[in-house]
């Protein structure tokens, strides 16, 4: 690891540097290009985003199965400005020739919202007239509005103003010193933010007041614990070693661990996205996954009255999983030998910026891979399992999200998500009823309940880009107890439907069915069992989105209506006419590409990443955009065998209790991408186990160790 970054570095003194990887994301230098051009043609802009635009998958396929040959995907930068008068244009710039592709206006939609907008907001409430009057009200002196802080949210969509103009509306309140909590003072009015003119609109405020609680602080910062009793003394401390180094091997942004080979992407919405997941199985790299990504999440609340229905924050789409990522520090987002990745983005006056660490690889020791004791003679395996983990961690506003991607021995793939930080909380009078919308977690603090709905995008390539997606569902037997063919009534099976249309796939999940879906490749059939070579989305964790039908959240979040929906993937032209042709790679019997002849160049013929849409804050909802809209366009189209996308919304339904509350513990959960009828066995079995014992001690010749096989790790004691 030392060594290749001695490498990077001395190419960067040399100016050697090689071409970034078609997937990497914009560098620094790349993302200012890019407003240099701009500028050139279209003066002054404020800058919303320049981040990568992602290569066709056509043009991407081909030259992954033969870079030596096939034509290089051009790097091109995607741009969303906003110029004076809050018009916004999407643009898309060419950065090795120097030009602009396309640069539109697009009318009636507003991009998301990036730190800077939300910090201005806070400084304007504290100045603005009618807002001191109502902190005034609620029982906060004048002298004191510089204790007054606001939660700036876009404001979802409010009838009252539509979405020609840029809003957001801020969730105030107040901290008697700075290292209070402040969601344990929030104020009852709500503030309505004029993003373009930078002044405060309009304010709500409810007919029943809530004045500023009296409560004494409830904070979580060194102080108040000593003030409240002092730390815990008698935990001990666990050090994570790795004397002989990690692993893994990095080049770049390309990751090889134990069979698995992928690339780090990272864009400002979603955050992490893995591209071109493979796995060598015993010399042969099959693919599994093109694309993966968490590509958009909502927030729904749950407290009808006024304005609480506009709080449903779309926290990727609105203000971007990039943009609120941590700076991560060692020791404590991630212990162990870390290898960090930074990640670049663009400030609002088109200068490139740096989020230190922002990305964050390790391995970790996963528990017991596989074990096996024989009662008959005490001859045992025990093989410990290991995984990779590529993190990232981001804060919208009250709330942490530690997002996990988990690569394991065995070729599984894991989410982990760990929900943290604090509660979005209301003011409430003492003795009020919060007629079931919340908990009353601290005196005068409302936290309403509410969602996390996530939308994971699953591009797979299952041994080749046609694929089918299957319904799996566990199904007692239909015959009768007593019938010929289930005479005791045991009887079950795995029920498989097969999903060949967009509108069959809008599927929910069944807890009572132990649902799971297979994605198969139904042209290559295991030799044993004679089933398409499959990978398994088990996710338990998947509850049903709580607003009625044709409620504002409901047609604004379409993808979070059903657990699964499947599309077909777009296969779009390259940036510039190039031939291309179908073939089958001769080094990778296992890879198929699909290449087009020569097109026109079509901007938005690829851009099905973002299942609510492209700009998300203060949409209507009607008509529904993003996933909706897609299946709408084409419900009938063919996904069975065929190049397709998985979108899988999954979360948690949160009732807030005190034990949340200043701070939560973190709340996981998990789905894995499981392999089934892939390998031709358990594909760890070449993992050195950490003990065996086998009648005939055959164990000790073949791994060269005396009597048992002894692979424990010398440092763990029984106390």
């Amino acid at each position: 690891m030392v060594l290749d970054r001695l490498k990077q570095v001395a190419q960067q003194v040399t100016g050697t540097l090689p071409p970034p990887h078609p997937f990497d994301p914009l560098t620094g230098s790349e993302i200012e290009e890019a407003v240099s051009i701009v500028r050139k043609e279209h003066g002054s802009l404020h800058y919303n985003a320049v981040t990568l635009h992602e290569p066709h998958k056509a043009q991407m396929l081909a030259w992954l199965a033969d870079p030596a040959h096939a034509s290089r995907p051009r790097r091109i930068a995607d741009v969303v400005a906003i110029a004076r008068g809050g018009k916004v244009y999407d643009g898309l710039v060419d950065l090795e020739e120097k030009k602009l592709l396309t640069w539109e206006y697009t009318e009636g939609v507003q991009p998301l919202i990036t730190m800077e907008d939300l910090q201005i907001v806070e400084e304007v409430v504290r100045k603005d007239p009618k807002v001191i009057e109502q902190c005034v009200i609620s029982g906060i002196p004048k002298e004191d509005i510089h204790k007054v802080y606001c939660d700036s949210w876009t404001i979802g969509y409010d009838e009252r103003f539509g979405n020609k103009v840029r809003l957001q509306q801020a969730f105030m309140y107040y901290r008697p010193h700075v290292d209070d909590c402040q969601y344990t003072y929030p104020l009852d009015f709500v503030p309505i933010y004029d993003s373009n003119a930078q002044c405060i609109i309009h304010i709500d405020v409810p007919s029943v007041r809530r004045p500023l609680s009296q409560a004494p602080p409830n904070s979580y910062h060194p102080a108040a614990i000593e003030a409240d009793g002092g730390y815990r003394s008698d935990l001990k401390p666990i050090h994570i070693t790795q004397p002989e180094g990690v692993s893994f091997k990095v080049d770049g942004r390309i990751i090889e661990w134990q069979n698995w080979k992928l690339h780090v992407g990272f864009n400002y919405k979603e955050g992490l996205v893995l591209n071109n997941i493979t796995y060598n199985d015993k010399g042969i790299e099959r693919p599994l996954f093109y694309r993966l990504s968490l590509a958009e999440m909502v927030v729904p609340y749950g407290n009808p009255e006024h304005p609480h229905h506009r709080k449903h924050a779309f926290d990727l789409g609105e203000y971007g999983g990039g943009y609120m990522t941590n700076s991560l520090a060692l020791g404590c987002d991630c212990k162990g030998a870390i290898h960090y990745i930074d990640a670049n983005f663009v400030n609002r006056a088109g200068a490139a910026q740096t989020i230190r660490n922002a990305i964050c690889i390790h391995e970790e020791d996963a528990g017991i891979l596989f074990k096996h004791t024989d009662f008959r003679d005490d001859s045992v395996i025990i093989t410990r399992n290991r995984k990779l983990i590529i993190s990232h961690i981001f804060t919208a506003a009250n709330y942490e999200y530690c997002v996990y991607w988990i690569l394991y021995l065995d070729g599984t793939i894991q989410l982990d998500i760990k929900l943290t930080g604090i509660l979005n909380t209301y003011a409430m009078n003492p003795g009020e009823d919060t007629l079931g919308w919340g908990t009353e977690v601290y005196p005068g603090v409302n936290a309403h309940n509410h969602q996390h709905l996530f939308c994971m995008r699953i591009d797979p390539q299952i041994d080749g880009q046609n694929n089918t997606v299957f319904q799996v569902d566990a199904k007692a037997a239909s015959p009768e107890v007593g019938s010929a063919e289930n005479k005791y009534g045991n009887a079950f099976y795995a029920q498989k439907t097969k999903y060949t249309t967009p509108l069959e796939a809008m599927a929910d999940y069944n807890g009572s069915s132990s649902r799971t879906w297979d994605i198969a490749n139904e042209n290559k059939l295991h030799p044993y069992s004679h089933k398409p070579v499959s990978y398994k989305l088990v996710s338990r964790e998947v509850p049903s989105l709580l607003p009625k039908e044709n409620s504002l959240v409901w047609k604004r979040a379409g993808f979070a209506r059903h657990a699964i929906h499947v599309t077909k993937c777009k296969i779009a032209s390259p940036p510039l006419p190039t031939a291309y042709f179908h073939f089958h790679s001769l080094s990778n019997p296992y890879l198929s590409i699909y290449q087009l002849t020569s097109l026109p160049y079509n901007p938005d013929s690829d851009d099905q990443l973002h299942p609510a849409g492209r700009h998300v804050p203060q949409t209507s909802g009607t008509p529904s955009a993003g996933l909706p809209a897609w299946i709408s366009t084409h419900p009938d189209t063919n996904i069975a065998n065929t190049d397709i996308v998985l979108w899988h919304t999954f979360g948690l339904v949160h009732f807030p209790a005190p034990e949340d509350f200043p701070i939560m513990p973190a709340e996981p959960m998990t789905l894995m991408l499981r392999p089934r009828h892939f390998f031709a066995r358990n594909p760890a079995l070449d993992v050195r186990p950490s003990w065996c014992a086998v009648p005939s001690g055959r164990g000790r010749e073949i791994l060269g160790m005396a009597g048992g096989v002894d692979g424990r790790d010398g440092r763990s004691e029984a106390v």
